[in-house]
């Protein structure tokens, strides 16, 4: 009876009410957004057809880039499409089950992204810190099964989430004050009891960012044990050049999950909800913007490889006029 009862009360569908209080603002605000989308599409499928198709790019650390840029796909694309259908168009509306089914990819990809900056961390580590045995250590196979587990870890522990919400009772109307599906942001429409939710989601975030971090930190402080401990200044400068775009990646990831998570818990009454949820949307855009940027003009090889292309373009133009 009671399943019964909490399928009358399941709404056929929510309504995203975008950024609340800058309604008059969302036409303005949909120029960053769709551009930021736009550069995040194009770098990043960029960057998997190098990676795919160039030679030269068929290293650990590439394949680790190209599960990033994936990842950075699909978390962007979960989200950004239906936003700029909310700021332009006003097509609020979003079916119960779409709203899961895109709650489910935006955080599991997002747990995934965590997780690949912690294993490019481990694949930087073993280059810099074991460079004799780097091929035999993390072999294609080795590669594929550590990135599916990453993958698989992300929606093992998205889909309990996904399963409390889908049997909650829902009365408290329709209205996600959100440009998208946020778990909570569902949650708190519901009239049953929500604290399982906060918890296991805060618990899910503790646990993955903690020993993510922590493997990062644990990385590059034997990263700079050893880079330290080099004779040559070319060597040491070498060694730290292969790190930097890496280390951008991890301040374009964290930095607003940061801000995010202590702005809800510690200045939830001082900072207006329209700023969380433009910080929600920069942490699924910013990253996936700035990588391909940050590892073209960082990394020899693949700006080599775009240089190669443009060239071969330009001969190619040269010679049919």
């Amino acid at each position: 009876m009671s399943a019964q009862n909490n399928t009358d009360l399941t709404p056929a569908s929510f309504v995203l009410n975008g950024i609340p209080g800058l309604e008059d603002m969302h036409i303005w605000i949909s120029f960053p957004f769709c551009s930021m989308y736009a550069v995040a599409m194009m770098g990043n499928c960029g960057l998997l057809y190098l990676i795919v198709f160039e030679d030269s790019l068929h290293r650990p650390m590439y394949y680790f880039l190209a599960m990033l840029s994936l990842a950075d796909l699909v978390m962007c694309s979960s989200t950004i499409p239906k936003a700029l259908c909310i700021f332009w168009f006003h097509l609020k509306e979003i079916g119960f089950d779409d709203c899961l089914v895109q709650m489910f990819f935006t955080h599991t990809f997002t747990l995934m992204e965590s997780g690949v900056l912690m294993l490019m961390a481990l694949d930087r580590y073993v280059a810099i810190c074991y460079p004799l045995h780097y091929s035999t250590i993390l072999t294609n196979a080795i590669i594929a099964k550590i990135g599916f587990a990453t993958y698989l870890r992300g929606a093992l522990l998205i889909i309990p989430i996904i399963f409390v919400i889908k049997h909650l009772p829902y009365c408290r109307g329709n209205i996600i004050n959100h440009t998208y599906c946020d778990h909570m942001s569902v949650a708190k429409l519901s009239c049953g009891n929500v604290k399982v939710n906060a918890i296991y989601g805060l618990m899910v975030a503790l646990l993955i960012g903690g020993i993510d971090i922590l493997c990062i930190t644990v990385s590059y402080t034997m990263i700079l044990r050893t880079v330290v401990s080099l004779s040559s200044a070319d060597a040491r400068q070498k060694a730290f050049s292969t790190c930097t775009a890496h280390i951008c990646a991890i301040v374009f990831s964290y930095s607003p999950a940061f801000f995010s998570f202590f702005s809800h818990r510690f200045g939830g009454h001082t900072i207006p909800p329209s700023c969380h949820i433009i910080v929600a949307n920069i942490y699924l855009l910013l990253p996936p913007t700035m990588n391909p940027i940050v590892y073209g003009v960082k990394t020899k090889q693949i700006r080599d490889c775009v240089i190669r292309i443009l060239s071969g373009l330009k001969d190619f133009k040269a010679h049919s006029m």
